[in-house]
């Protein structure tokens, strides 16, 4: 039966879900996401017919559903292999975050996307050593 057995399976959870809400928002509105991210935004009739920051937004927010999908389902099956592979991959995705954001690239608003995956990489991991132990 689809059920979340454990701590470790309510952080995949509760991210998939995030991540689902936030592609659907982003899949309707792209301009929100530019704005919680900490991009400036543009009305889409003052940008250039070459920008297509609206479109690798839209894009992006996709991946993002899809992930928030695969995410919950991951959870509901209880899918503890590939809880562990997220959390290497979640530790990466913050030094990438962050390092773009000390280059300059990006905003530091956008930290909060680093930090979102460093925390969620932090509790699943524990949550996971501590079920291993049991």
């Amino acid at each position: 039966m689809l059920k979340i057995r454990d701590a470790s399976g309510w952080t995949i959870f509760i991210f998939g879900v995030m991540a689902f809400l936030l592609g659907v928002v982003g899949i309707f509105r792209p301009e929100i996401l530019l704005g919680i991210l900490g991009f400036e935004v543009i009305e889409r009739a003052a940008r250039a017919s070459s920008d297509y920051t609206i479109t690798f937004m839209t894009a992006s927010s996709m991946a993002s559903l899809n992930i928030g999908v695969y995410y919950v389902l991951a959870a509901l099956n209880d899918v503890k292999i590939f809880y562990r592979w997220t959390v290497p991959f979640r530790g990466l995705t913050f030094i990438v975050f962050t390092t773009i954001i000390l280059l300059g690239i990006a905003p530091q608003k956008f930290f909060g996307v680093a930090l979102w995956e460093l925390i969620g990489a932090i509790a699943t991991g524990i949550a996971l050593a501590r079920e291993k132990q049991k």
